[in-house]
């Protein structure tokens, strides 16, 4: 019997997905679940008369593969990857790969990478995004690790991924140790960023407007007709069409408490790491956290009042302004992306990776999420200059974000005269305002804490790097921070 080309451990939704997607790519799997009744189910169910062998013990799941050993973990991020790490290098020899497909965080696999590398095995950390759907029919794929084993995982999953109208896979080779799932993890970070817009966009429709379900699905088709072209507009589309057994729109019957998974939280706190400016991301994550205090929001919303304005103008002037919240939407995801590779390139520097800007936009212009036509731009920006050092300083991208101003600043304004809460909307506009700004109050800033901290500060007719400390009271003395650690 032929031996497979790939093993695949979790016969989850997404496992599976992805063994079916990989056995009608011309390629033989051989799958493995630690629940082995899951393995029958699958080969006797699904799986039945393909190209896909069941295996029920991790040994059994070596011995059906070619070598060198291709074997893909999709289980749960944290502890599981690394019992089946333990269990993998026990059944497979030197020269193997171990490829971990779920969402785990950047810095386990920096470690698990060396680690693995230390025992004579090769390892990828690869990024998948798509859901369930995109598992089976094309996701993006972002991987990273050891570059050697990269040859031989790259027929696999450029057949399997998702491809843009001229051919190109949505996969490429990312960089070493943990840059695949670094470049994922700042995906779902935007993709936090864009699904708080959208709701904020849905918000001041349906709160200040005033308008039905069925009047914002008209809206949000239009907008995927044009620059907002992507898959979140595009669900956002059908999702207000929907209706329950009573012919309500199902959107209004669901609670307004939303989760997460972790992903968002660790690109605020890489951010944060970085001392790169994230704001928008930032300001998604916590408009979670603050959903999720459904209780107290409403005990608050009776002691405090809620929301009571309302948009009063003509049919006309409420077209005009649906029109500047799709402008501010726009300029919003703008700042949202500019954020993002600036994280890319400054934890680039940090950790060594030559990251191509430019071919992870093109991975995320299909299979995936957050996809859009928008990437496009992104990409040809980042053709034209590897070195940019932030989207806005690109030409399109500066002209386009000028033109949306206006528009921008009517939205936030009227959504803090409204009491309407649009934290990713304003905090994109502060960036963009902070971005521009030739001189921050950050003189003042260091002025304090020099004053009580002696942390000195840097003198615009000084050279940078040069410091100076102030006896603020005529009593500090003049020891300063530079000298001692407190």
């Amino acid at each position: 019997m032929k031996k497979a080309d790939i093993g695949l451990i979790g016969l989850a939704v997404m496992g599976e997905n992805l063994v079916m997607n990989m056995e009608s790519k011309g390629f033989t799997v051989a799958v493995f679940n630690r629940t082995t009744e899951k393995v029958t189910k699958f080969v006797e169910g699904r799986a039945k008369g393909k190209n896909i062998i069941g295996a029920y013990s991790l040994e059994e799941l070596a011995a059906n593969l070619e070598k060198p050993r291709r074997v893909m973990m999709m289980v749960k991020a944290g502890q599981a990857v690394d019992d089946f790490i333990e269990k993998l290098l026990a059944v497979l020899e030197p020269g193997d790969i171990i490829i971990d497909g779920g969402n785990s965080h950047f810095p386990d696999t920096i470690r698990r990478c060396k680690y693995v590398e230390s025992k004579g095995l090769l390892y990828i950390g690869t990024g998948v995004s798509g859901g369930e759907e995109g598992a089976l029919l094309g996701p993006s794929m972002m991987p990273g690790g050891s570059p050697a084993a990269w040859p031989y995982v790259k027929p696999i999953f450029q057949a399997i991924c998702a491809h843009v109208a001229d051919g190109s896979p949505c996969c490429d080779w990312v960089g070493e140790g943990g840059a695949g799932h670094f470049v994922k993890m700042v995906h779902n970070g935007i993709e936090y960023g864009d699904m708080q817009l959208i709701c904020e966009a849905y918000q001041l429709m349906r709160d200040y407007l005033g308008m039905s379900a069925d009047e914002m699905h008209d809206v949000f088709a239009e907008w995927n007709k044009g620059e907002l072209d992507s898959y979140l507009i595009e669900i956002t589309r059908d999702i207000l069409a929907y209706k329950d057994t009573d012919g309500a729109p199902i959107v209004d019957k669901i609670l307004d408490t939303a989760g997460q998974k972790g992903t968002g939280k660790w690109t605020g706190i890489a951010a944060l790491d970085e001392g790169v400016p994230l704001t928008l991301i930032g300001e998604a994550v916590f408009a979670r956290c603050l959903s999720a205090m459904k209780e107290e929001r409403v005990a608050a919303s009776g002691i405090l009042g809620g929301c009571t304005e309302k948009f009063s103008g003509t049919c006309e002037e409420k077209k005009a302004f649906i029109e500047n919240i799709r402008c501010a939407l726009l300029a919003s995801k703008i700042i949202s992306y500019a954020q993002g590779y600036t994280l890319m390139r400054t934890a680039a520097k940090t950790y060594g990776w030559n990251l191509n800007y430019g071919g992870i936009a093109l991975m995320w212009r299909g299979g995936c999420i957050i996809r859009s036509v928008f990437l496009g731009k992104i990409k040809e920006a980042y053709d034209k200059n590897p070195e940019l050092s932030n989207l806005l300083l690109d030409e399109y991208f500066k002209d386009k974000i000028l033109s949306l101003v206006p528009s921008w600043r009517k939205v936030v304004a009227s959504a803090a005269m409204a009491g309407i809460p649009a934290p990713a909307f304003s905090s994109a506009l502060e960036y963009f305002d902070g971005y521009r700004c030739e001189k921050l109050p950050a003189n003042l800033l260091q002025a304090q804490r020099d004053y009580f901290g002696a942390h000195t500060y840097e003198r615009l007719d000084s050279p940078r790097g040069q410091f100076f400390h102030t006896n603020w009271t005529g009593h500090g003395g003049d020891t300063s921070a530079s000298t001692y650690t407190a």
